[in-house]
């Protein structure tokens, strides 16, 4: 724990008991017990739940804009789902090597067939002008779409990378490797023994880049997950200024 010698005692008070402060500045000054106690493995519907609204946004977009054959981007999710539900049901606490590439596969589908709607988007706005750049509000239907799924896709991407996964995090605890510095990670007196980050925390750590362009309050600390980061970002730039550029001239 740190200890500041100047702010341990009132100015005006010598007397007075010092302050401790009580928050972990490295994992090494983290008790033993908090850095190594083991996590209740989360519950996989969170993931399933995103996973699923990810598929049905993109079925909601106009036919131009979904892989074809229609049907193959739907029957490949479900299969992958049913997979990993059937192969670690429950909780995620399995670190079978088959499930982590069934979950890959799946998240790489998820971020392809958003590429794809995001190539699409990009080039009706740019050079092909169909009908629909010239609808406000479809355009921004489209791009609100697009960019809600391409936050899904990063936060499964976080989720499924960071300290080997979910089902080694919880065994791990939080210390573990490490891609990303929560602010959990020092506040160890506010924090519940085997706090790691769930996917509700890759969730919102992917809704804060999109909007910001930028990290917030998490720190990545691995050059992938910086690049991670930094194509999140972009891709949330490009959408958000062509749509929104595009939305407003077709209203002039």
């Amino acid at each position: 724990m740190t200890q500041d010698p100047s702010a341990a005692r009132p100015d005006d008070d010598p007397t007075a008991p010092a302050v401790v402060d009580d928050i972990a500045d490295t994992p090494g000054e983290m008790s033993a017990d908090a850095r190594e106690s083991a996590g209740r493995p989360e519950r996989r519907y969170q993931m399933v739940l995103a996973a699923l609204a990810a598929m049905a946004l993109h079925l909601l977009l106009p036919s131009d804009f979904v892989l074809s054959p229609t049907w193959i981007y739907p029957v490949l999710m479900c299969g992958f789902l049913v997979l990993l539900i059937a192969g670690d049901p429950g909780l995620v606490d399995h670190e079978r090597g088959w499930i982590r590439l069934v979950t890959n596969l799946m998240i790489v589908l998820i971020a392809l067939s958003n590429l794809f709607a995001i190539y699409r988007l990009v080039d009706g706005i740019l050079s092909t002008h169909p009908a629909y750049t010239q609808n406000a509000t479809q355009l921004l239907t489209i791009g609100a779409i697009v960019w809600a799924t391409n936050v899904i896709a990063f936060a499964l991407w976080y989720w499924d990378v960071d300290g080997g996964g979910s089902a080694r995090r919880a065994k791990r605890g939080a210390w573990a490797d490490p891609a990303f510095i929560w602010p959990e990670m020092h506040l160890e007196a506010y924090m519940s023994s085997g706090w790691y980050p769930q996917f509700a925390d890759y969730l919102t750590l992917s809704f804060n880049t999109s909007m910001a362009f930028s990290p917030t309050d998490v720190s990545a600390v691995k050059r992938w997950a910086k690049m991670l980061m930094l194509v999140e970002s972009a891709a949330s730039l490009i959408i958000a200024t062509l749509v929104v550029a595009q939305a407003i001239n077709s209203l002039g």
